[in-house]
């Protein structure tokens, strides 16, 4: 070869890469990671889950090939309009190509609608409204941890078919709440159960006394804790303190985390059963990544919101490798039709409804004689299968599902 055509194939070559690059926006992919850094929902998500996205970006090296990522963060302060407007800036001035996280089911909904009028992508770990598959869904939108459907029929179902049958709800006063109290009640009646009453209280309060006093005059066999974070811990301990599960009463606690536990101890915690999405100790590959984001996280241990936005960080940037584009349609749509494969979740898939399927786990709190080791929390009493997890499609009312 000459060294004049050697010149002309170089040219081509150049110019093939910057094709292939020319759709990354800025030449660089931007992740935003949007949630509570300072409040209710700070130890569930917070710092943790931008540690966990810039882990998933460490670990994304061997396919990105080159390709630059950037990870920032932001405090939605558990607001809509905060949220909104961070969203809003982040798209329109900042480059950022995906959010990710954003629990507070009311901010996530928000960010939602925003991201389809976008044209970006939206990956929710933390939000546990189902409504974001159902009738909420977007093109745009994966929901890749948790919800409420799941929640309340791996919890809901159990508790009911172990004898719980009469039903109070204590329940946090916006979307995640409600749904989660509405998904609920529809599983303990279709169980043969009764829901006797609730009560909504403020979203944050620290103050429990007079719902729990409602509560306990309920004489309801289960008290169902529609609410998460801090306001599920004060719940508990101050149900504790009015002597309601002495009196004859138990507790449900409807979406308990890692950090919950933690922050209550295994001899106020002792016996609660709940469902979760993934558990830090339940194989190697699992305990392997636990022990190294608790290394860079003060040692304080994953929870599943953490591990969500670390494996929903993951399976975007093999799309936006797959497809060399950061275009949020596309990559949302390449992320469905890839399937899902990493060290936390395991094998699973992207429904057209934009529901991450996995199994779900029905959990058990151990006594403090059974824990042997750090955040050794939880027993698992029963795996639920992934295609039995999450609500069937067709009865989700998304407009997706043809």
């Amino acid at each position: 070869m000459t060294f004049k055509r050697k010149l002309v194939s170089a040219a081509i070559l150049a110019l093939a890469a910057g094709a292939a690059n020319a759709q990354i926006s800025g030449n660089e992919v931007k992740i935003g990671v949007l949630n509570d850094q300072s409040g209710t929902y700070a130890d569930l998500a917070g710092p943790g889950s931008t540690l966990a996205a810039k882990m998933a970006v460490e670990d994304s090296k061997a396919i990105l090939k080159g390709m630059k990522v950037e990870v920032i963060s932001a405090d939605h302060q558990n607001k809509p309009d905060v949220g909104s407007a961070i969203a809003r800036k982040w798209y329109d001035s900042e480059g950022v190509d995906v959010i990710v996280d954003v629990p507070t089911s009311s901010v996530a909904l928000a960010v939602n609608q925003i991201t389809k009028e976008k044209g970006k992508a939206f990956l929710v770990s933390g939000a546990a409204s189902s409504d974001l598959t159902g009738k909420a869904c977007s093109p745009n939108t994966i929901h890749w941890t948790y919800d409420t459907w799941e929640l309340a029929n791996g919890t809901g179902s159990a508790i009911v078919k172990t004898g719980g049958k009469s039903w109070f709800f204590l329940t946090a006063d916006y979307a995640f709440g409600h749904a989660l109290e509405r998904d609920t009640s529809a599983v303990v009646v279709k169980e043969g159960g009764k829901v006797v009453g609730a009560v909504r209280h403020p979203f944050p309060t620290s103050d429990f006394s007079s719902f729990l006093l409602q509560a306990q005059a309920s004489k309801a066999q289960i008290i169902g804790l529609a609410n998460a974070g801090a306001d599920t811990t004060n719940a508990i301990k101050q149900a504790a303190e009015f002597g309601i599960v002495k009196g004859g009463q138990n507790i449900a606690g409807m979406l308990v985390f890692l950090t919950d536990v933690h922050a209550l101890g295994l001899a106020t915690a002792q016996g609660l059963i709940f469902t979760t999405s993934w558990y830090w100790d339940m194989n190697d590959p699992s305990r392997a990544w636990a022990k190294r984001f608790a290394a860079a996280n003060g040692g304080k241990y994953p929870t599943m919101i953490q591990a969500g936005v670390y494996s929903s960080v993951l399976h975007y940037l093999k799309a936006v490798t797959a497809i060399k584009s950061d275009d949020g349609t596309k990559v949302i749509a390449e992320m469905k039709k890839l399937p899902t494969d990493d060290p936390l979740f395991g094998k699973g898939m992207v429904r057209a409804d934009g529901r991450k399927v996995h199994n779900g786990y029905l959990v058990e709190v151990k006594k403090p004689s059974e824990s042997k080791s750090p955040y050794d929390y939880y027993k698992i009493r029963t795996t639920i299968p992934a295609d039995q997890a999450f609500r069937p499609m067709s009865e989700g009312g998304c407009s997706l599902v043809k």
